[in-house]
């Protein structure tokens, strides 16, 4: 589904002639190309929706800490590029968790998984990340699990 979202929004884009979205589109899947080959180093056919999931908000992160880079050396010019390019890789992400429904699924989590101290953050992380990809920051989930299971 997510691979075919690409392409039907790549064509979309060069129909309208937005260069701009062009260019971030072929970055995701020139991303997605690469999980693609680790997945088959690992006997796997491509990578799983939640790998290129999990890889675009890799994208994201360091576009953000491009952008205070940029903004801290007065290069907006350069910021708005790259702030356009995380407008772009988030139309293809589901929707994001707020803090409540992230704090309510990972105690969810905690429950199903019988976490109970926290040696048990891994199993934990785990389970989020099957169920949640793409649809919280798990490095804020992971200062909640340290906060809930300490």
């Amino acid at each position: 589904m997510l691979r075919d979202d690409l392409q039907n929004g790549l064509k979309e884009a060069m129909k309208s002639r937005d260069m701009n979205t062009v260019s971030a589109i072929r970055l995701i899947i020139a991303g997605q190309k690469e999980k693609d080959v680790e997945a088959r180093g690992k006997g796997l056919e491509k990578a799983s929706d939640a790998d290129l999931l999990s890889m675009m908000q890799t994208m994201i992160k360091q576009r953000n800490e491009s952008i205070k880079i940029y903004t801290e050396g007065k290069r907006e010019d350069l910021a708005a590029k790259e702030q356009g390019e995380i407008d772009v890789i988030s139309r293809f992400l589901p929707k994001q968790l707020n803090a409540q429904e992230m704090e309510n699924a990972i105690k969810a989590t905690i429950t199903s998984s019988g976490a109970t101290s926290i040696k048990d953050m891994g199993k934990v992380m785990s389970s989020l990340k099957s169920q949640y990809a793409g649809q919280m920051d798990f490095g804020a989930a992971s200062a909640v699990i340290k906060k809930l299971l300490a």
